[in-house]
């Protein structure tokens, strides 16, 4: 089924595959838009960075909050909402997330943020949306981008420009130093392996096709740890909102001290669960030893679980290795539960409702 390229094509009209193959360019346009893009000296002096931005907005700032977590001075938190942390304050840098730039939570906040005399800063898709206006009206620094790469126009498929975009202000900001050479491996990585997974790839050498197939009928329940962690966050959504296909996700080590007595009951999670394991030569060695345990007694209490070893040389490496399969992985699943990968009718619904 997953070799049909017309059935592929049926199911997804909304042009997901174009934008999942776009990931490697999309990093390439933020690379060259970052030529121009400057930040004021005083936002150097900050001792917080706190990101508010909603659903495929927030998920590449939790790649980066994982995937840099070692090189970041100081700490980056989400917190989404209508409400504004107290510790919010004049030494804060305050990042307004919304790819659409309509999104209600973060603009909910942006005057009291403003009145705290927080460093703001904002990254929207250009289009003349409110945030935007709010950024040239106020001239907040920040990322307009032209989301030019992806073409399903689904935020939570602009991930090159979220991490990127974030990473990227954040490193003129003086928070981190980005490796532009590494950026670059990472790129050529991505177009390397898009040949192996992507739609024209068979079953039989295409490994997202072949742990989409033994997902199709079950609930995932991702686990990673460290560095991955921001990935198995954002794998969730995809799930959720690329193939229709409701998943969890658990972390080690945190999971060996409260999760695994748990998968006793009910009794028909032997049925409906299916565990992944993303594991690492990179992760500190207890973790490891912690991921084959946690494998084995998953086992014994009769529940299936699949392993899949990150290969990239380094951890940014293998935390893109990770978006990339997990996108395709959550693609092919949606064609397997014959729904449109772009679809979110749910959150459209809701959405309406909520303004009426």
């Amino acid at each position: 089924m997953l070799d049909d390229l017309n059935r592929i094509r049926k199911f997804d009209t909304g042009r997901v595959a174009e934008s999942i193959e776009a990931l490697p360019k999309q990093i390439k346009q933020v690379l060259s838009d970052f030529k121009s893009i400057e930040i004021p000296p005083e936002y150097k002096r900050v001792n917080q960075v706190v990101v508010n931005g909603m659903g495929g907005s927030n998920i590449g700032v939790g790649i980066l909050k994982s995937a840099f977590s070692q090189e970041l001075k100081v700490p980056v938190s989400i917190t989404p909402g209508y409400e504004v942390p107290a510790h919010v304050n004049k030494k804060t840098l305050y990042v307004f997330s919304s790819y659409s730039g309509s999104t209600e939570e973060p603009l909910s906040v942006y005057e009291e943020v403003k009145r705290r005399g927080a460093k703001m800063i904002g990254i929207v898709s250009a289009g003349g949306s409110k945030l935007e206006q709010l950024m040239k009206k106020d001239n907040l620094p920040g990322y307009i981008f032209k989301p030019k790469h992806n073409p399903s126009n689904q935020p939570r498929l602009g991930t090159g420009y979220s991490i990127f975009g974030i990473s990227m202000l954040l490193s003129r900001a003086g928070l981190f130093k980005i490796n532009e050479t590494e950026i670059k491996e990472v790129i050529a990585d991505l177009e390397q392996r898009n040949g192996d997974l992507a739609p024209d790839s068979p079953s039989v050498k295409n490994q997202a096709k072949k742990i989409a197939a033994k997902l199709f009928g079950k609930e995932p329940v991702l686990v990673a740890a460290e560095f991955l962690i921001g990935n198995v966050r954002a794998m969730r959504n995809h799930f959720c909102e690329n193939s229709k296909n409701f998943a969890s996700y658990l972390t080690l080590p945190e999971l060996n001290h409260y999760a695994l007595e748990g998968l006793a009951n009910p009794q028909n999670l032997r049925k409906n669960l299916v565990f992944l394991f993303f594991t690492s030569e990179l992760y500190h060695p207890r973790v490891q030893k912690r991921a084959v345990l946690t494998k084995e007694i998953v086992g014994k209490d009769g529940i299936e679980a699949i392993e899949y070893k990150l290969t990239g040389r380094t951890k940014l490496e293998q935390a893109f290795e990770l978006l990339q399969l997990g996108s395709w992985i959550t693609f092919y699943l949606a064609i397997l539960n014959q729904t449109n990968p772009a679809e979110i009718k749910w959150v459209d619904w809701f959405k309406k409702k909520l303004d009426e």
